[in-house]
C-alpha cells in the first residue's frame, strides 16, 4: 500500500496552484483602440434604476458569483465544526473529547475527526497517532485510527517539529484535499477542529462544505469572549448554525480542600450565550487530569470515563446532538 508523504503532498499542491500564480496580461486602451475587432468582451458599470434593485441585493449577487457551490463530503452525514476566536482556550481538546463523547453516548454512531489547523495541528498528539496515511487504490488517503475514531491531520504528513511555511493558496489547496481526498468511509458525524480566528480556512470550509452546526469554545475571561463573539458572528454571516458555546476552564476545584476558584472569571460564556441567543452547551472544569491525559494522548473521556470531567464532555456531546435534532426537525 502506497504512503502519502509531506513531499508528495506538497508537490501535488504546487501543481494545483501553479496556474494561479501565472502573470495576468492586461491590454491597454490603445491596443483596443487600434484593434477593436479583437476585443470581444467589455465590462460596463452603469447605474440601475428602480426600487427593485437595491444596493444590498446587488452586493449579494456580486458576491454570489465568486462563491463555490457547497458539496457534501462523500460518506459523511453531518459535519460539526469546533471553533474559537482565540488560540489557547482548549478548542482542540474539546473537539477530541466531543468526538469521543458522541461515540460513548451512542456506540452505534460512527465519528471522525479532521484537524483543519494546518499550521498548528494538535490532533496527532491528542489522539496518540503517528505515521503517514496509506493510499487506497483510488488514490485517497486512509485516515489513521485510534479509540475507534478515524483521524486526518496535516500533522501526519510532517515531522513533529517541522514548520509549515505556506502561503494562502497552498493552505486552501491543502484543506480541499484533506476534505475531498480522504477515504472517510461512512460517518454519522465528522468533527472538524478549526484553526483559531476567522480567516481563510474558516471561509474555505464553510463555503465548500455543508455544515450542520458550529460549536464555539471559550474561557470565561473577557478577552477570550470578545474573539469568541467574532467567531460566532462569522458563522452567522456565512449561514452556519451556531449550536452553542462551551465554557472551558470554567472553575478550578482544589484537590485538597475542594474550594472552588473561578480563575478566568465566572459565567462569562453563559452571559455571551444569552447575548447571542444561543445555548450554553456545557461547562468544562479546569482540571489537572484533563491536561495530563491530553499530553499523554489518552483523552479523559476514554482514559477516565467515570470521572466528572469525562461526564462534562459527554453532556456537551448530548447537548450538541439535541441541537442538531432541533435544527433538522
Amino acid at each position: 500500500m502506497a504512503h502519502c508523504s509531506y513531499s508528495k503532498f506538497s508537490h501535488i499542491l504546487k501543481l494545483t496552484t501553479a496556474n494561479l500564480n501565472k502573470p495576468t496580461v492586461l491590454r491597454t486602451g490603445r491596443d483596443i483602440q487600434h484593434a477593436p475587432q479583437r476585443c470581444k468582451y467589455f465590462i460596463r458599470f452603469h447605474k440601475t434604476s428602480g426600487p427593485e434593485r437595491s444596493l444590498q441585493e446587488r452586493q449579494k449577487q456580486h458576491m454570489a458569483r465568486g462563491l463555490p457551490k457547497q458539496k457534501p463530503i462523500a460518506g459523511v452525514k453531518q459535519v460539526i465544526v469546533v471553533a474559537s476566536g482565540k488560540g489557547g482556550v482548549g478548542k482542540s481538546t474539546t473537539a477530541v473529547n466531543l468526538a469521543l463523547g458522541l461515540t460513548a453516548n451512542d456506540p452505534s454512531k460512527t465519528v471522525g475527526i479532521l484537524d483543519a489547523d494546518v499550521y498548528g495541528p494538535s490532533v496527532p498528539k491528542l489522539m496518540s497517532l503517528k505515521g503517514n496515511p496509506e493510499l487506497t487504490d483510488n488514490n485517497l488517503m486512509r485516515p489513521l485510527m485510534n479509540f475507534g475514531i478515524p483521524c486526518m491531520s496535516m500533522g501526519f504528513l510532517v515531522e513533529d517539529v517541522a514548520p509549515i511555511v505556506w502561503r494562502g493558496l497552498m493552505v486552501m489547496s491543502a484543506i480541499e484535499k484533506l476534505l475531498r481526498q480522504v477515504d472517510w468511509g461512512l460517518l454519522d458525524y465528522l468533527v472538524i477542529d478549526m484553526p483559531p480566528g476567522t480567516g481563510d480556512v474558516q471561509l474555505s470550509i464553510t463555503q465548500n462544505v455543508p455544515i450542520a452546526g458550529a460549536v464555539i469554545v471559550s474561557t470565561p475571561q473577557d478577552i477570550a469572549l470578545l474573539d469568541a463573539r467574532r467567531g460566532a458572528e462569522m458563522f452567522r454571516k456565512v449561514n452556519v448554525p451556531v449550536l452553542g458555546i462551551v465554557q472551558n476552564m470554567s472553575v478550578f476545584q482544589c484537590p485538597k480542600c475542594n474550594h472552588q476558584t473561578h480563575i478566568f472569571g465566572a459565567d462569562g460564556a453563559r452571559a455571551l450565550a444569552d447575548t447571542l441567543g444561543v445555548q450554553l452547551l456545557g461547562d468544562i472544569p479546569l482540571h489537572l487530569s484533563i491536561r495530563e491525559m491530553s499530553d499523554r494522548g489518552q483523552p479523559v473521556v476514554v482514559s477516565s470515563p467515570d470521572s466528572p470531567e469525562a461526564e462534562a464532555y459527554r453532556k456537551v456531546a448530548t447537548a450538541v446532538v439535541q441541537r442538531l435534532e432541533e435544527l433538522s426537525g
